[in-house]
């Protein structure tokens, strides 16, 4: 479950990165995905604009999107790329019988 603070730290953080590069990686439904290079152009309340550089076209995006892993977004830190929330553990219950 997403909760307020998640939402307002996720700001928080995007914020501190505009203008570095960063990869966005999403669906485009039938099992086709996307990756491109981009640039975190500017952060409003409840979006984030970034600019990709393969065709020079703005995109927004909103925090929510990346809590929900609609898009997953890796931060360039100037050496590697690294992702800008941690990936999601699996939480599959154990099947165990009692005998």
């Amino acid at each position: 479950m997403i909760c307020r603070d998640d939402i307002t730290n996720l700001k928080t953080d995007i914020d501190g990165k505009v203008g570095q590069k960063i990869i966005v990686k999403g669906s485009l439904g039938r099992s086709r995905t996307f990756e491109k290079e981009a640039t975190i152009e500017k952060a409003y309340p409840n979006i984030f604009i970034v600019k990709y550089e393969e065709n020079d076209r703005n995109v927004t995006y909103s925090y929510t999107d990346i809590l929900t892993r609609t898009v997953e977004v890796q931060v360039f830190d100037g050496q590697e790329y690294s992702p800008l929330i941690p990936p999601a553990e699996d939480k599959k219950p154990s099947k165990k019988m009692d005998l």
